[in-house]
């Protein structure tokens, strides 16, 4: 690859998806896809993702302090190209980015995220692809996002109950328990127009944990372990849907728990 360019960062990227670069920014940003193989790969990862963040982070970033948000996104450089100076005055795909960064940063939980892919994928392709999503998902956790008491079991049996609804599945607190990991909630959140959920919980030795279950017709697999964003996961799947659990426990100790909650869920 020529080296008199600069890598491009995640912003950069989505600036080019969105029409926002300069003639010459675009170019060079096209330049890197077509000599880079990486960055092509990652342009196409950001580009599948169809992420309605102002739908999503509306509730999340009205309760961030405004003085810090508005400081962090005011450091996010202007664009000087037409486009940009055209745009629509709803916030764009790039300062939503700035703004999940800035309430990360405050420590605001995302309670209300949703992850979609902008294309259909095959049966195959899927089972590692929305693997890859969440995990880019919860690579974004911290202790400090799942801090709080760890709620009631009527709480966590309603917040089950609404992912049952969409699942199909009969989910308890006592089905999803983890031992010596404290559960901190359920989620129902999409990926490419199916439902996903999404059970939180907080380990006090290694951090975030997360239970994740998709409808699928792949078929019925055994367990299996793989890496991704530097965390564990053990993916399996039933008939009707595929799980993961994703941690940053060593593999023996995510093994150990995934195998109590295929006898339990």
């Amino acid at each position: 690859m020529n080296t008199k360019y600069t890598i491009p960062s995640d912003e950069e990227l989505t600036a080019f998806i969105d029409g926002e670069l300069t003639a010459e920014e675009a170019a060079r940003i096209q330049t890197l896809v077509n000599e880079d193989q990486s960055v092509a790969e990652r342009l196409e990862f950001l580009a599948r993702a169809n992420l309605p963040f102002e739908q999503a982070f509306a509730p999340l970033l009205s309760e961030a302090p405004r003085a810090k948000l508005e400081a962090m996104l005011g450091a996010i450089p202007a664009q000087n190209s037409a486009s940009s100076a055209s745009a629509s005055p709803t916030a764009t795909r790039r300062r939503f980015l700035g703004a999940l960064a800035a309430s990360l940063v405050a420590g605001i939980a995302i309670d209300r995220a949703v992850i979609g892919i902008g294309r259909g994928l095959s049966a195959k392709d899927e089972n590692s692809e929305w693997r890859a999503v969440v995990a880019e998902y919860i690579s974004l956790y911290s202790a400090e996002t799942l801090a709080g008491p760890v709620p009631a079991r009527e709480v966590q049996a309603s917040q089950l109950a609404s992912l049952d609804e969409k699942l199909g599945l009969t989910l308890s607190p006592e089905a999803v328990s983890l031992p010596g990991i404290d559960f901190k909630r359920a989620l129902l959140l999409q990926y490419d127009g199916k439902p996903l959920a999404q059970i939180a919980y907080l380990d006090p030795e290694t951090g975030p944990m997360a239970l994740c279950i998709v409808l699928s017709d792949a078929g019925r697999k055994a367990p299996d372990l793989e890496s991704r964003k530097g965390m564990n996961v053990v993916y399996w799947s039933s008939e009707t849907h595929a799980f993961m659990l994703i941690g940053h426990a060593a593999a023996d100790r995510m093994t150990a728990i995934a195998d109590g909650v295929r006898e339990r869920v």
